[in-house]
């Protein structure tokens, strides 16, 4: 293979990417190096003030690159997603990938001591295991219909080092990211079998990164010190430190794209040797 054409594996010109919890930390920095990488980029947001009631472009071509689009879609009302769907198939004729971004946790379903496992509120614990599992499901059905459809493609699911050795205190997240775990797998065989061996499904386990959703568990709202929950991690972590949303890009390029034609049903670690550590 020439360095042409494996330049050319990495070049997503024409191809049309959706991309949920794409106005997110890590979800944000992908639909920006795909937009490098001059794909079509569609960010799914559920803020109708930033995504609008159709299709939005956010940057159209600025030197060589892709465009990126926002349009409004809840993960959690298939409504909004079949409507988006239609949107942005009419806007480019089809869909090659799907990146599911969109998760996170609550600290109201997270266990400290002033709140018990067994005192966790019920809305909490619903919304955070829908957000996770049921708004990456959906999500799939949607716009994964049409990639099945195309006969090539690939999807990318997001999981969790939770998924593999769950952590203490945020049980509903653990949950359902280990569920993320199973569905990949399941969907992968079942799409390969059913539709095409040419549609991928994988997924990335990233380790731990600063995000909103979990910056009140790692660092201290007041000093923003590390808590002991961080410098526990920190110490767990072969390289020392917290993840880049940087450092998801070189996985998340390479599952979309053909130099993993002969990758399905996987979740990858990206985490620093976190799940490789023993503690010992």
């Amino acid at each position: 293979m020439t360095l042409e054409e494996l330049t050319r594996h990495y070049d997503f010109h024409g191809k049309t990417i959706v991309v949920t919890g794409g106005t997110g930390v890590l979800g944000g920095e992908m639909a920006c190096a795909l937009a490098g990488c001059r794909a079509n980029v569609v960010i799914l947001d559920r803020d109708e003030r930033q995504a609008g009631r159709g299709l939005r472009r956010a940057t159209a071509h600025p030197n060589g690159q892709g465009t990126v689009a926002v349009v409004y879609g809840d993960v959690l009302r298939r409504d909004t997603l079949e409507q988006a769907n239609e949107l942005i198939l009419s806007e480019f004729g089809g869909i090659y990938g799907l990146v599911n971004a969109a998760g996170g946790n609550r600290a109201q379903a997270t266990t400290s001591p002033d709140l018990s496992f067994f005192d966790l509120p019920e809305e909490a614990l619903r919304f955070v295991f829908d957000l996770n599992i049921v708004g990456t499901i959906m999500p799939t059905q949607v716009f994964g219909r049409s990639i099945a459809r195309a006969g090539e493609g690939a999807i990318i699911n997001v999981s969790s080092m939770n998924a593999f050795r769950p952590l203490t205190r945020i049980p509903a997240y653990s949950a359902a990211k280990a569920g993320i775990n199973n569905f990949t797998q399941w969907l992968a065989v079942h799409i390969a079998q059913e539709y095409s061996p040419r549609v991928r499904v994988n997924a990335i386990a990233p380790g731990f990164f600063l995000t909103k959703q979990n910056e009140f568990l790692l660092t201290d709202e007041v000093t923003g010190d590390l808590t002991e929950r961080g410098q526990t991690i920190i110490a767990h972590t072969p390289m020392g430190r917290f993840g880049d949303p940087e450092d998801l890009l070189g996985t998340v390029l390479w599952l979309l794209s053909p130099m993993s034609a002969f990758v399905t049903g996987v979740v990858v670690p990206v985490d620093g040797g976190f799940s490789a550590f023993s503690g010992v």
